[in-house]
């Protein structure tokens, strides 16, 4: 899909940057004197930026019906939300009076200072003198329609006038004062503005008490809505479902409505697909609001209008065109193809600010810490999904899309759903079910300001659980963390048939006996091993072959520790009274102390699994599967299959090699990160990795310190002592039996793997092992004869006959 700026193209101001918030303020008093920005003294480059909504025909109809004298209503008062095109509707209607050459008075309220009247005004601006209005006295009803009578056609714009009234209300005149004073003025006028027939009055006030100062102020605006009241018909030039056209009018010069309809219709699939849609909203309805909005998601505009419309200084329409006007700037280049708000670019200065300033700036440190900053936990997020998705800055995505979700200035509910989440982060050929997954982490544990309630998200400048955890995570200390290892490993070990020894100190307190005896030692410290086994206090210690040794694989220890981290913080924080928490919240942490619990009695297993066995470059497989049944407390395998599976699969991944010894008795290693399938018979070993990697670069053993270690299933290597060497168990002797072997067979079909143990224990048991093959009922060509059959004989050092 097409970049939004290439299928919507901003106006040249949008793009060069020049937002000033005036840009937008349209100012009545300031156009009618030929000042202010050109976009509202330039009647053609006024209408050229301006939609104009069904309210805004019908008050011109009404108006040019009134002022040609064929009727229409004479006193019309214009009323909306702050920010919500009064202004705007009136300075059209200056411009379309000027062009249907008729007098217009713009009474605007603000500029005036307290002790100049309204009245005097509008006499200068109709008949050019003040004569007979310069009085702080309103003038009588007479005085005003003869003044109108005499000017007619004449429109009458009225605008600010509460606080023209406020200020009015410090002046005394006479037992009065001129609020007073123009309040009367006020009743007379629209009177007589009534009894002309080409007369035009249109007031505006605002539609609510939020834009007032003080009580004072209340009871004035109660005033001159029942003087306004008696006369007029109230107008309001915008409805709501208008508001997307409008903005998007004064933000971009055209749009490309079949390539912007190709945008909408593909994100209408995808949300749909994904069942998106916001509940109760057809599909076709959404689309209308789409293409009206476009490039803005309809939800921005619902969100911006009403949510923050609603602080008494966002001033609405005024607010969300200042805003969505930065936004566009700042993603004039970027590829999106549509704008949700999602692509706020929050670490922008302007943007943040313009947001911080209705909601305060003590909400700057909360998107520093969960979002802006390098570390943040949306950044952290990203890392911890698939590789496909992390390059869409979901988790940042998310947690704007929230941020801009979490304020209303009046009532009504603050934050976002699930489905709005989803919503503003659908990204066509990415599952909703990624964004979902992100969501949860961010909320689970990697935000610090994220709250949930009532299945709505929100950010509060109260911190959550996951900070309250993340500093007492940072006050663990490292005796702390060794005394709950320590524990750990007490309570995993109980119930061991082998004597168990946890990170024993002296050599002096391990027994020299028979007894077999398992020393788990705090890390791989080799020299360490040595004295255990070497030494019994100050005496050399007999029993050597007794010690093993198991030690936690280093690359382990992070993870580790970092569970053990979460769970000391989450015992401590349900133990500490003073901690005001909900019954959801409580449960929550106890739900997640015992999953850390359950968590670390595994990952205390994936630590310490490097098992160290003194004083062997090779081990035996026969001695090794047949231990179990011998040894007292050793691990006892179900079966030889197991110990084939094993063995199988540590020599196929390169952990040991597999081979024979010699007639010298030296280790031979003949597999080695290949598929091979162990005899557990006669002379055949496990070798140590580092012997495999050496004899195979070279056709000579390489000498190497011996010893093996074994995790589990699978064996390793480390050198640990010189010690006197392990014998191995007895080896029942060899019974009398034939010396010469015939064996034919036919072959099923997928079984040849199965044959590879009988080979090596046939190999084992006589010097001159021959093989024939007979293959029938097929044919294979002579490319793969060369290519496979002999290179295969090729590779393992043999020459065969092949007919």
């Amino acid at each position: 899909m097409k970049p939004f700026h290439t299928i919507a193209i901003p106006h040249d101001d949008i793009l060069q940057g020049r937002l000033t918030l005036e840009v937008f303020a349209a100012d009545l008093w300031e156009a009618a004197h030929g000042r202010g920005p050109e976009e509202y003294r330039d009647p053609d480059l006024f209408f050229q930026k301006t939609f104009e909504t069904a309210g805004l025909r019908n008050l011109f109809a009404v108006v040019k019906q009134r002022l040609d004298g064929q009727g229409g209503d004479p006193v019309i008062q214009m009323q909306t939300p702050f920010g919500g095109g009064k202004t705007h509707a009136l300075i059209a209607l200056y411009h379309k009076a000027r062009a249907w050459g008729v007098k217009t008075a713009v009474l605007v309220g603000t500029p005036l200072a307290p002790r100049e009247t309204l009245w005097g005004l509008l006499a200068e601006q109709l008949s050019g003198s003040r004569v007979g209005f310069d009085s702080l006295s309103a003038p009588g009803r007479e005085a005003l329609r003869a003044l109108l009578a005499a000017h007619q056609p004449a429109l009458i714009l009225m605008d600010e006038v509460l606080e023209y009234v406020v200020k009015a209300a410090a002046e005394t005149v006479g037992a009065s004062t001129l609020a007073a004073q123009t309040l009367a003025f006020l009743q007379e006028l629209t009177e007589a503005a009534v009894i002309q027939e080409r007369v035009s009055l249109v007031i505006t006030l605002p539609s609510s008490t939020l834009e007032h100062y003080d009580e004072q102020a209340t009871r004035l605006f109660e005033q001159l809505q029942r003087i306004s009241g008696r006369v007029e018909r109230i107008y309001t030039p915008v409805r709501d479902e208008e508001i997307g056209a409008i903005i998007r009018r004064r933000l971009f010069s055209r749009v490309d409505e079949q390539a912007a309809a190709e945008v909408v219709n593909a994100y209408l699939d995808a949300a749909e697909q994904e069942a998106l849609l916001p509940r109760g909203e057809e599909s076709a309805a959404y689309r209308a609001r789409f293409k009206q909005t476009y490039p803005f998601l309809p939800e921005v505009v619902d969100v911006l209008y009403h949510r923050w419309g609603s602080y008494p200084n966002f001033q609405r329409t005024r607010g969300t065109l200042r805003l969505l006007a930065l936004v566009v700037h700042a993603l004039k280049a970027s590829p999106q193809p549509y704008i949700t708000l999602a692509d706020f670019p929050l670490q922008t200065d302007e943007i943040r600010r313009e947001l911080l300033k209705h909601i305060g700036n003590e909400y700057d440190s909360v998107l520093a810490a969960d979002l802006l900053d390098p570390h943040a936990g949306a950044r952290r997020a990203n890392l911890e999904i698939g590789k496909a998705y992390q390059g869409l800055g979901l988790g940042e995505r998310i947690a704007t899309t929230i941020f801009l979700h979490s304020f209303v200035g009046g009532g009504g509910e603050a934050g976002a759903t699930v489905g709005e989440v989803k919503r503003h982060n659908l990204v066509p050929g990415v599952p909703a079910s990624v964004i979902a997954e992100v969501l949860n982490k961010l909320s689970s544990r990697l935000l610090f300001y994220l709250h949930e309630e009532g299945g709505r998200y929100y950010f509060s400048t109260t911190a959550n659980l996951n900070r309250a955890l993340t500093i007492r995570m940072e006050s663990v200390t490292a005796d702390e963390l060794r005394a709950a290892e320590l524990e750990v490993l007490r309570r995993r070990v109980q119930g061991r048939l082998m004597k168990t020894f946890l990170w024993p100190e002296n050599p002096a307190d391990i027994p020299d006996d028979a007894e077999p005896k398992l020393l788990i030692l705090p890390e791989a410290d080799l020299d360490r091993m040595k004295r255990f086994v070497e030494e019994k206090g100050q005496t050399p210690r007999v029993h050597r072959n007794t010690l093993f040794f198991l030690a936690p694989l280093a690359g382990e220890r992070a993870p580790f520790e970092s569970l053990l981290r979460r769970h000391l913080a989450l015992a401590g924080l349900l133990g500490v009274k003073t901690l005001s928490l909900t019954p959801e919240q409580r449960q929550d942490l106890q739900n997640k102390e015992k999953q850390a619990a359950k968590d670390l009695q595994e990952q205390i297993g994936s630590l310490y699994r490097v098992l160290y066995l003194a004083n062997r470059e090779f081990v035996e497989t026969l001695q090794l599967a047949e231990s179990g049944s011998r040894t007292p407390g050793e691990m006892l395998a179900v079966g030889r299959r197991v110990w084939e599976t094993c063995i199988a699969e540590g020599v196929r991944q390169g952990l040991f090699g597999l081979g024979e010894l010699d007639e010298n008795g030296q280790p031979q290693c003949r597999y080695f990160k290949e598929e091979v399938t162990p005899a557990l018979e006669g002379r055949e070993v496990l070798i140590r990795e580092d012997l495999c990697v050496q004899q195979r670069m070279s056709s000579a053993p390489a000498a190497v310190a011996p010893a093996i270690e074994t995790g589990g299933a699978t064996v390793r290597d480390a050198a640990v002592t010189a010690a006197a060497p392990f014998t191995g168990w007895p080896v029942a002797p060899a019974q009398a039996g034939r010396s010469r072997l015939r064996i034919r067979f036919s072959l099923p079909l997928g079984k040849a793997s199965s044959l590879f143990g009988l080979f090596n224990l046939l190999h084992s048991r006589f010097g001159k092992l021959r093989i024939t093959v007979e293959a029938e009922e097929g044919q294979i060509s002579e490319a793969e004869i060369e290519d496979k059959v002999r290179e295969t004989f090729r590779q393992i050092g043999t020459e065969a006959e092949i007919e």
